[in-house]
């Protein structure tokens, strides 16, 4: 009998963002049990588990709202230790605001944070030292609202993906500068391939959450060659997708956001969204299930066979085998408006 995915993840933790709800809450990941939560600052958005620190680094962008509708922009980097559930250090990166996307080097002990761009001068990559827990400088991607952030597995090269500008930013991360801009028409996630050889990029930006705009270009996945920049293929959806995420076996995880979108609701009216999974390989879908309301983040176990997916409108996270593509429960996230459950970060137990 094939195991459990489930089965060895005793002492695994799962942290999930409520961004209304101002929180990280930490769930058992072999039963779902609800550990504990610890108060942020809000409105938090994105997570990033450093292991060589063991210290769980939480973005906050806003004062309230989203990036095309918020009350203000914010400037702090929360650090928590997640095996005590407690906040270690608030870090605020003024000037720089908006911070959202997050990618880790543990080889290099960098922290790369995506941030918006003002009046004097475009958006951003800031690069911190893990260990001081310090900003060590900033790379400008000459874009407005730089928001999504990938690096290669070399640690060498980091793609951030661009809402407002038609194109993703390439950057060179050692030398510290812009190396050249893919065209994309606006885009949401973006993830790359285990080897390093692929980007893929959610395009096109779903704009105030505008799906009849969206359609005039094609909904998918943008697939470019990360050596030549050259467009390989597009990956098909049926609805805007906003993030993907490459699981360590090589599988693409697309969520996909469906409804009808008005001036109504901030978020729109939702109908249940969608997991599409591809291989990396081959391109192939390999199966599609519902979810929640708005899938906003997708993470995956270290092994590849769970799937984690938080939907924002619906503030839950469907848990997902994915060798067999069904459900193995949903975890219902507190808020206190529109926006629930976004960032996500999968924590192995300590050695």
């Amino acid at each position: 009998m094939p195991q459990s995915p489930r089965a060895g993840r005793e002492g695994d933790v799962l942290a999930v963002v409520s961004q209304s709800g101002a929180t990280v809450s930490f769930f058992d990941a072999a039963s779902d049990r609800h550990l504990a939560t610890v108060e942020v600052p809000s409105s938090p958005h994105e997570l990033c588990f450093d292991p060589t620190q063991r210290l769980l680094w939480c973005t906050t962008a806003y004062e309230s709202g989203y990036y095309h509708a918020n009350s203000g922009r914010r400037t702090e980097l929360t650090v928590i230790d997640p095996d005590t559930r407690r906040v270690v250090e608030i870090i605020d990166l003024a000037p720089e605001h908006g911070p959202h996307g997050l990618a880790l080097d543990t080889a290099r002990g960098r922290l790369y944070v995506s941030v918006e761009g003002s009046k004097d001068r475009p958006g951003g990559i800031v690069v911190i030292d893990t260990e001081t827990r310090r900003p060590l400088g900033r790379i400008d991607t000459d874009a407005p609202g730089p928001h999504w952030f990938v690096i290669d597995p070399s640690g060498k090269t980091g793609y951030a993906a661009n809402k407002e500008a038609p194109f993703v930013s390439v950057v060179d991360l050692e030398r510290g500068v812009l190396t050249a801009k893919v065209d994309v028409p606006g885009s949401e996630g973006i993830a790359v391939a285990p080897d390093g050889s692929l980007v893929y990029v959610a395009a096109p930006y779903g704009g105030s959450f505008d799906a009849g705009a969206a359609q005039r270009q094609p909904t998918g996945i943008r697939v470019f060659d990360a050596a030549t920049h050259a467009l390989v293929t597009t990956l098909p959806t049926e609805d805007i997708v906003l993030p993907v995420h490459v699981t360590s076996t090589g599988k693409l995880l697309v969520g996909e956001m469906r409804g009808v979108f008005d001036a109504e609701s901030a978020l729109g009216r939702h109908a249940p969204g969608r997991l599409t999974v591809f291989s990396t390989q081959t391109h192939e879908q390999l199966g599609q299930l519902d979810v929640g309301l708005c899938p906003l983040t997708i993470t995956s176990s270290p092994d590849g066979r769970i799937g984690y997916v938080a939907c924002v409108a619906s503030s839950t996270v469907d848990v997902i085998a994915l060798d067999t593509m069904h459900s193995l429960g949903r975890l219902d996230i507190a808020m206190l408006d529109e926006a629930g459950a976004h960032g996500l970060a999968y924590i192995p137990r300590a050695a």
